[in-house]
């Protein structure tokens, strides 16, 4: 069996066993975890020959961010149930601060412009304003809901309505942004990241390895943290209504 079919092996594998330990615990997640991980093979080959054209003929790249953005604003907006227009807010909240850093990257020459330097930059901050935004909307979704009697407490109290929702923003936006704070917290002692060992194995050297690096992390935990805010912004003013009232969800 040659190096690349026993990879594929060992990696079905992995996922034929959390699917059965799934079935076994009687999760309901069995199905779910097949279709993803089958999901993310078919995606996987086809974003390989699409990024090949795209090196080929960088005008492309404009367009492949674009596309890389529009998946995650699907995503994240599919976990905010009950806002209006929930992947257009989605969008803003992951858009602006992933491709605004993005932009100042590759102004300040962190980063090179070219596609094969700034379709895995972009697609990394997308990535993480995507995560953030997920996490933030659905935990201050959930906030509103059990928080409800606290919230018109404070509202009865003449609290206006931003200080009654503050302590259940405050809360959904320390949620959204653990796994960026983790991974940043604990960076070369649990795991090594992707930037860091591909730029190694790329022939850079430790040091320059480390910086880009550290470059990225602290981009990251920034990005997320606007997306957290703008994600928080965005459905607090859909459950909001005129008098400091709170809507109903929606």
């Amino acid at each position: 069996m040659s190096a690349a079919a026993l990879q594929v092996a060992t990696s079905a594998a992995f996922l034929v066993a959390a699917a059965g330990l799934a079935w076994r615990l009687r999760l309901h997640l069995s199905r779910d975890l097949l279709v993803v991980g089958a999901r993310a093979a078919v995606q996987l080959t086809v974003v390989g020959l699409l990024i090949a054209a795209v090196f080929a003929e960088p005008p492309l790249a404009v367009a492949f961010i674009g596309l890389m953005l529009f998946a995650a604003a699907w995503t994240a907006g599919g976990r905010l149930t009950g806002v209006p227009a929930p992947r257009r807010r989605a969008a803003v909240a992951i858009g602006l601060p992933a491709l605004g850093a993005t932009g100042i990257l590759i102004a300040v020459g962190a980063f090179s412009p070219e596609p094969r330097t700034a379709i895995p930059t972009a697609g990394i901050l997308i990535g993480g304003a995507m995560a953030a935004t997920s996490l933030t909307g659905r935990r201050l979704l959930e906030g509103l809901t059990a928080d409800a009697d606290a919230i018109e407490t404070r509202l009865a109290l003449g609290d206006p309505i931003r200080d009654a929702l503050a302590p259940t923003v405050r809360q959904a936006i320390h949620t959204g942004l653990i796994p960026a704070m983790d991974q940043t917290r604990n960076v070369g002692l649990v795991s090594l990241p992707g930037t860091f060992v591909g730029l190694l194995l790329g022939g850079a050297s430790p040091a320059e390895a480390a910086r880009l690096q550290l470059t990225v992390l602290l981009a990251i935990v920034a990005v997320e943290l606007a997306a957290a805010v703008l994600t928080s912004e965005l459905v607090t003013r859909s459950r909001t209504g005129p008098g400091d009232r709170l809507l109903p969800k929606g």
